[in-house]
């Protein structure tokens, strides 16, 4: 069975390489996928309960699909309409094709590399 998860961070600052901005700070680790992403979505429900900016670090994410792409942009979309920018960090590759193979690429808010 797939295991997903979704991390606070240590405040801005507080920690050495933050992405700049300030806000609040996550780490998504694991698989996204059908098994894991209704869990994942009530959890980046609180996540974007808040207000200010979010960065959300997607270095441990090892295996993901169309599930966690939809995951993604959910997420996006959720904070676009409660008025909270969002950036994505260390997107793994296969969401990076699976987002240009779907012409979906313009709507994924990447960090500067």
């Amino acid at each position: 069975m797939s295991t997903a998860r979704l991390l606070s961070l240590a405040p801005p600052g507080e920690r050495s390489g933050d992405p700049p901005g300030g806000g609040e700070h996550f780490a998504l680790e694991g698989v996204l996928d059908f098994g894991t992403v209704c869990a994942l979505l009530r959890d980046g429900e609180r996540m974007l309960a808040g207000s200010g900016p979010l960065a959300i670090d997607l270095a441990g994410v090892h295996e993901a699909n169309s599930a966690g792409l939809a995951l993604l942009l959910e997420w996006i979309d959720l904070a676009m309409r409660r008025g909270r920018p969002l950036r994505l960090y260390n997107l793994p590759e296969s969401l990076v094709h699976l987002a240009e193979l779907a012409n979906l690429g313009p709507l994924l808010p990447l960090a500067d590399a």
